[in-house]
């Protein structure tokens, strides 16, 4: 039986083209990461952490808003991972850039790294939608693998969120569907907003486009669901806007 020749190996120039194409390969997976915290500490802590993985590069450490703002324009990351309160003003900056994202670069994904384990900034966050966002906790994140995790899923368009942030959005609607202001319709909801705002029925009915008598009926339908028919017109109104701020209270803190 004749034998066949055992295949040559590849030439060099070969095999250096195919080490160029795996390389070129590589750097078009690589994720390109913006960091922001007003906390250097915190920013070269998060650094160093990511440092170590191939498929990832930070292409820029951002101490406050501006900068980072610059950052996304400049090398068009892949993901911005940020803190929720940053500098100039020390408010909620990074859900606030989320929200701009959402609407000016969809594509980026946004990995919040916060302290604050309050379901409102989460929610605020999810509002415009869950896909491509993160929201983790610093104190819960104990090793490389939860934030690099993370990064991947919105990078791709998944989501992450905390189970303790989860647990209390649970809590929190729960205790909202129990309260009777779940019986009231989204209108009914709106013009109690106002009334919690200390407002008039004139001047619910400026800021809504209602008559006075339709602001009228919505309030009386309103006392009617919330058991308060029977109450001096006053403390009708004193004690639904408790109820209503009690409501957006349990939101806030889960």
């Amino acid at each position: 039986m004749r034998a066949h020749p055992a295949p040559r190996p590849p030439s060099r120039l070969t095999r250096r083209a195919a080490d160029t194409t795996d390389d070129a390969l590589s750097d078009r997976q690589q994720l390109r990461i913006a960091l922001a915290d007003d906390s250097l500490i915190a920013r070269e802590g998060i650094a160093r952490i990511l440092a170590g993985r191939s498929d990832i590069e930070v292409v820029a450490s951002c101490g406050d808003l501006p900068s980072l703002l610059e950052a996304v324009e400049s090398e068009r990351p892949d993901v911005v991972l940020t803190d929720i309160r940053m500098p100039p003003t020390g408010t909620d900056k990074g859900i606030r850039l989320a929200a701009l994202l959402r609407e000016q670069r969809p594509e980026i994904g946004v990995v919040i790294l916060s302290n604050y384990a309050e379901p409102a900034y989460a929610l605020a966050l999810l509002e415009s939608g869950s896909e491509g966002r993160a929201y983790l906790l610093k104190e819960r994140v104990h090793d490389r693998a939860q934030l690099v995790a993370a990064i991947q899923a919105v990078a791709t368009g998944g989501s992450v969120l905390d189970s303790k942030i989860a647990e209390r959005l649970v809590a929190a609607k729960l205790s909202v569907e129990c309260s009777p202001l779940a019986t009231l319709t989204s209108r009914e909801r709106e013009v109690l907003a106002e009334m919690a705002k200390g407002k008039s029925n004139a001047a619910i009915a400026d800021t809504l486009v209602l008559s006075k008598r339709a602001v009228e009926k919505h309030i009386n339908a309103i006392f009617l669901k919330l058991n308060l028919s029977y109450s001096e017109d006053v403390s009708k109104r004193v004690k639904a806007t408790l109820l209503f701020l009690a409501e957006a209270d349990a939101l806030a803190s889960g």
